[in-house]
């Protein structure tokens, strides 16, 4: 079984193909679990299975939490998958992929940064908990929590706040849970509790997205080329509210290929 591993960002994952369908869809959750375990040699932030599209895409991304979960979508996840697919030749300039949360398309700015075009953010919901906005990217989509924090607390006091609102009976799906504090003229700091990782992870690009949607709606920013500053490095995003289009920027990184045997 071959595999790409690849990293936006920090955000790390393991890419395979399946468009002869030798896996078998119900062994999927099980092999993310057994894959993206860090005591394993590869280890990652979630797995990325490759399957032909049913529509007018170049391929369509299943994607599995490394607990097994699967998640609608994933921002990092499918600005790696753009580059995957320009290199190993599954389209040219402008990748169409396939997800639940709906087509995500891409485009290569250099041969490591992409841009990659974001779910529409749906359900809005401003203080649907006591300053903590919600919404959605996709119909249905991946469920986001916004909440300013003092990012200077203690990660265990930051972590423990953000798994109680991932579990909050507001959010019924459960939701990524992303902490910011404004550090200037449209730049923030980000933390995003994952649900399905059930932690911090080094950047989340729909965490990334959904906040910069939601402090522009706020008026906080500008949502024109807002610098989000995660752990894992800098990710750009652009939200133009009268069309509802959202843009995600950053890096895609092709670590390294190998084979399970």
């Amino acid at each position: 079984m071959k595999f790409t591993k690849m990293c936006g960002a920090g955000n790390d994952f393991i890419v395979l193909e399946n468009f002869n369908g030798s896996i078998c869809s119900d062994d999927l959750p099980a092999l993310a679990r057994k894959l993206c375990r860090r005591c394993f040699s590869v280890g990652a932030d979630g797995l990325m299975v490759l399957e032909p599209p049913e529509g007018d895409a170049d391929c369509k991304m299943l994607f599995f939490n490394n607990d097994g979960t699967t998640a609608e979508m994933c921002g990092n996840g499918a600005r790696c998958l753009c580059r995957y697919c320009i290199d190993h030749g599954l389209s040219e300039n402008v990748p169409r992929i396939e997800t639940p949360a709906g087509l995500v398309t891409g485009e290569r700015l250099a041969p490591d940064i992409y841009r990659i075009r974001l779910n529409t953010p749906t359900g809005y919901r401003r203080d649907a908990l006591p300053g903590c906005d919600y919404l959605e990217l996709g119909d249905p989509g991946i469920p986001q929590a916004v909440i300013r924090a003092d990012l200077t607390r203690s990660r265990k006091e930051l972590r423990d706040f953000a798994c109680t609102l991932r579990h909050d009976a507001a959010f019924p799906r459960g939701a990524n849970v992303n902490l910011y504090q404004l550090m200037g003229d449209n730049e923030l700091r980000l933390l995003t509790f994952e649900r399905g990782v059930e932690d911090f992870t080094l950047a989340c690009g729909t965490g990334n997205g959904a906040t910069v949607a939601a402090l522009t709606l706020r008026g906080l920013v500008s949502g024109k080329q807002t610098r989000v500053i995660n752990d894992g490095g800098i990710l750009t995003v652009d939200y133009l509210p009268g069309t509802k289009e959202l843009y995600l920027t950053g890096p895609a990184d092709a670590v390294y290929e190998g084979e399970i045997l």
